[in-house]
């Protein structure tokens, strides 16, 4: 059994991954057949989520997935990461020094999948569109520093903005931007099911069963004008039940390749070689967990609670015990490998301390043991959530400081109920729309916050958050950056636990495995292909 290590060059942007192998061969593999992805992403329509792939609501990573390779948008992020590239467009760029003008030139001739032209009044049409729907569960406060959109002729975009924002040549490059077609989507309400109309690099048809997607075929778009090349001609997703039938279909050759979400033990045994002709590809990643609070709770509406889990709190231990070596302990809402992170937990708050922890109560007259509930998803986030729960719920029930519950819930009921307030402390998730410090703070922290916390800071809100936004090179936009960590530290309206590494595991013969997942944990579907084993 060879064991190979592949480093990539260190390049602006690249989070370079690694790859552990078993040598071997694979005689069953034709080449060119289409490449089958698995995943535990599971997309239900519900009533309060009736529309999992119309980008006016779609806000999570396994849904971005879906967009990401079927529409486009006028700027998109290069296989490596790094800044944003014209993708429907040919150029985009501000047009004025204060950062509030943004104009794109899109490309000639460009078609949609399904025939129809596209022109730039589809692009305003797009989004006008998620601005006028509004949902609060959408992608819609990316967009919600758009004052008006104009087209001068059908070729040209002009943005004006309601205030200056260099991040947003970002935004233009996530879903949340996507180009959909203004003959086949309604203007001001939800396209329900999972029928998909856009100009990306391919076409999409599922294959459902109750009103849940078991199979996704994507197939290339003959119509994509943009800057992707395919490497194939047909991918197919299917959608498993859990991380351990995952495995087992890619074992036994059923699919190619999986992803999201894998479990601890999984990558440990993979890491091992213990399945041979399977690849396994590590990388640094973006994604984040933490607690959330709704801050007019009775109970962790006292700042001194949060200030006192934060205190007691052992992520080492929570990494060590839970998530073994597939995850490191966070310090700040925005992670280490994202420019201008600091330790801002671990400068305020040091080591687990039961002792500091309980004079801060005491300071603030809360009498102990301090009777709180913490939810999660069950199916959402992987199979190891429930044992970092119980975990959590261990580490602070032991200081004798704390009496803590905790309840499990399905992601179809756990995010409506999240999202309006239902839940006093819960657990929750972060891949990032693009690798900026600005996409930590102000999702959380703004007005239209994705998370409708009642937290308020105005010196984020009002202060720092715009100020970030005018500075151009955004190394000059560190101490903010910095300042509205420490505030996050001190007043605690969310908890970072931890930060997670990405990974990707595929039989030998199928090629680009490496550059399958950005620095965004974008799946790059038109990267996979098949080679000739050995």
């Amino acid at each position: 059994m060879n064991r190979k290590t592949l480093v990539l060059p260190l390049v602006v942007g690249l989070l370079a991954p690694v790859i552990a192998a078993c040598g071997g061969s694979d005689e069953d593999g034709e080449a060119g057949a289409p490449v089958v992805v698995g995943t535990t992403d599971a997309f239900v329509v519900a009533k309060d989520y009736p529309a999992p792939f119309d980008p006016a609501l779609a806000y999570e990573a396994g849904a971005w997935n879906i967009l990401r390779n079927t529409f486009q948008t006028l700027m998109a992020l290069p296989r490596s990461g790094g800044e944003p590239v014209p993708e429907a467009a040919t150029r985009c760029g501000f047009s004025d020094r204060q950062n509030e003008q943004y104009r794109c030139t899109l490309r000639s001739g460009m078609k949609f999948a399904n025939g129809h032209d596209l022109s730039a009044e589809d692009v305003k049409f797009s989004i006008d569109r998620t601005l006028r729907i509004k949902n609060p569960n959408g992608p819609v406060s990316l967009l919600s520093n758009i004052d008006a959109v104009e087209t001068p002729n059908d070729g040209e975009i002009v943005f004006h903005l309601k205030s200056p924002d260099a991040t947003f040549p970002h935004k233009l490059a996530t879903p949340a931007a996507a180009i959909v077609d203004s003959e086949s989507y309604a203007k001001g309400k939800l396209r329900e099911g999972f029928t998909v109309d856009g100009s990306g690099p391919y076409s999409l048809k599922t294959k459902e069963q109750n009103g849940q997607v078991v199979s996704a075929v994507f197939s290339r778009n003959p119509h994509y004008e943009g800057g992707l090349k395919l490497k194939n001609d047909k991918v197919e997703m299917r959608f498993l039940p859990d991380s351990e039938a995952m495995e087992s279909a890619l074992k036994k050759g059923d699919i190619d390749l999986m992803t999201r979400t894998m479990s601890p033990q999984q990558v440990g045994r993979l890491e091992r070689g213990v399945a041979e002709n399977i690849e396994l590809v590590e990388m640094p990643g973006q994604e984040i967990r933490y607690l959330a609070f709704d801050t007019d709770d009775r109970t962790v509406g006292k700042k001194a609670v949060r200030q006192a889990m934060a205190q007691v709190i052992d992520r080492q231990a929570l990494v060590r015990d839970v998530y073994e070596r597939t995850a490191e302990p966070l310090y700040s809402i925005v992670p280490s490998s994202v420019g201008s992170h600091v330790n801002s937990f671990f400068n305020k708050y040091g080591e687990p301390d039961v002792t500091e922890a309980r004079k801060m109560l005491s300071a603030a007259g809360i009498s102990t043991p301090v009777r709180l509930k913490l939810t999660y998803t069950t199916d959402h986030y992987g199979p190891a959530t429930g044992k970092e729960f119980k975990t959590l719920q261990a580490q602070l029930n032991r200081s004798g400081l704390f009496d803590v519950t905790v309840e499990g819930v399905p992601w179809k009921t756990f995010r409506p109920a999240q999202s309006e307030r239902e839940y006093a402390a819960y657990g929750m998730g972060w891949f990032p729309d693009f690798p900026d410090a600005d996409n930590f703070i102000d999702p959380f922290f703004a007005k239209d916050n994705f998370l409708n916390t009642p937290y308020r800071n105005d010196t984020i809100r009002t202060q720092l958050i715009p100020q970030t936004r005018q500075q151009a090179e955004r190394s000059a936009a560190a101490s903010g950056f910095q300042e509205a960590q420490d505030i996050v530290a001190d007043e605690v309206p969310v908890l970072p636990l931890w930060q997670g590494k990405q990974y990707v595991a595929a039989r030998d013969d199928v090629t680009g495995v490496e550059w399958a997942l950005n620095a965004s944990s974008v799946l790059q579907l038109w990267e996979l292909g098949r080679g000739v084993t050995g």
